[in-house]
């Protein structure tokens, strides 16, 4: 595994110490792993989410109604 070493305000060194402190992280190298966990999957969420709207764009103007598709989005939560 490499090391990286982070310069920080004190205030965000305090925070990362006070979220190691609370229990949830065994020290702050699994914190920020965490943090960077987190930000690849906001990542790879916001990339479907641009591919999904290109798609949608592309297959150009619906003939369903606002209604029409309400009523499919309810019909598939169930």
């Amino acid at each position: 595994m490499a090391t990286m070493n982070v310069s920080l305000p004190d205030a965000m060194k305090e925070w990362v110490e006070d979220q190691v402190g609370s229990g949830l992280y065994s020290n702050t190298s699994d914190y920020v792993r965490d943090l960077i966990r987190q930000d690849q999957d906001a990542q790879n969420k916001r990339e479907l989410l641009v591919d999904a709207l290109k798609k949608g764009e592309k297959s150009g103007i619906s003939k369903r109604t606002l209604d029409d598709i309400w009523q499919d989005v309810k019909a598939n939560k169930r």
